[in-house]
């Protein structure tokens, strides 16, 4: 069942088109990425879905409700984290919890979501004393705080360095666990890649593909490069009859084979049969990068 659904949302500022009838689905559980560069029409979208932007033309339902129109509704049901945000630098932890809690009819108890985010040695302290990691962590608890169906995640991770970044992936990871709906705002491939189950992949204000990431990868190039050193004599005939594979090479001491499908498997099997050790081996595959440059023509800095 669909948990968002975005169809032909246009959005316009002056001279400048955002989002040019973009359309997807959320389904229910998972985490549900919109992938592309800065400036790609990404938070203009959400915004829509949050209902903090009212689009030209095209249609936003979450959980049947309109955004702009089922206002009080939608509150109950969305927890947003903006890409941007703030808050009094001598607000501690704690007071900010219980303060986002006080305007939920049912709100997730704020012990066990600084327990949960790992934040519970943090409640007495100020927001400005915390590192950008613990604001981030500080961020995800407010947008949970009124137990939301569905959570909107916008560029959670920038400016955290790479080990805030981990950590802030395994909550988000957490998250999902407890039921949340998520639908995560990204430029990071790496991001998408570890998390979403699906990802739309948005330039220039426009879906260029929706798939899993797997998916996305196949479509534009589902190739791969084996490398390794055998540890006795091996036969390019050996491989080359293999449904799998597609060529051949030998450079210097090593074999480079290059097929697709489950052509590893089909590989290592050989070797095996051979009692043939495969020595500094390695695999080469396209990733997310790939499909995006792909798609677009141009690479995701």
């Amino acid at each position: 069942m669909s948990i968002v659904e975005v169809q032909g949302l246009h959005k316009r500022y002056r001279d400048k088109v955002a989002v040019r009838d973009v359309s997807f689905a959320v389904e229910r559980g998972e985490i549900f990425g919109i992938l592309g560069p800065n400036g790609a029409g990404k938070t203009t979208t959400v915004e829509c879905v949050e209902g903090l932007r009212e689009p030209d033309r095209g249609t936003v339902s979450v959980l049947g409700l309109d955004p702009r129109a089922d206002t009080r509704a939608l509150r109950e049901v969305l927890g947003v984290q903006l890409q941007e945000s703030k808050l009094p630098d001598r607000i501690t932890v704690a007071e900010a919890l219980h303060l986002y809690a006080s305007f939920y009819a049912e709100p997730a108890d704020p012990r066990e979501l600084l327990e949960v985010l790992g934040l519970t040695e943090k409640r007495d302290t100020h927001y400005r004393k915390l590192s950008g990691g613990q604001q981030q962590r500080l961020s995800i608890a407010l947008a949970l705080i009124g137990n939301p169906r569905v959570a909107v995640l916008d560029e959670l991770t920038t400016g955290l360095d790479p080990a805030a970044r981990r950590e802030t992936w395994e909550l988000i990871e957490r998250v999902h666990d407890r039921g949340v709906t998520i639908l995560l705002v990204t430029h990071l491939m790496a991001e998408a890649e570890r998390l979403c189950d699906r990802i739309a992949v948005i330039d220039a204000g426009r879906v260029l593909a929706v798939d899993t990431p797997a998916g996305l990868v196949a479509a534009v190039n589902d190739e791969q490069r084996i490398r390794f050193r055998p540890s006795a004599p091996v036969t390019e005939a050996m491989f080359a009859e293999l449904p799998e594979v597609r060529t051949v090479e030998r450079t210097g001491g090593q074999i480079v084979v290059t097929g697709s499908g489950n052509v590893l498997h089909a590989v290592t099997a050989v070797l095996a049969r051979n009692q043939i050790i495969a020595g500094e081996l390695r695999v080469d595959q396209a990733d997310l990068d790939d499909a995006f440059l792909a798609l677009t023509g141009r690479a995701l800095a």
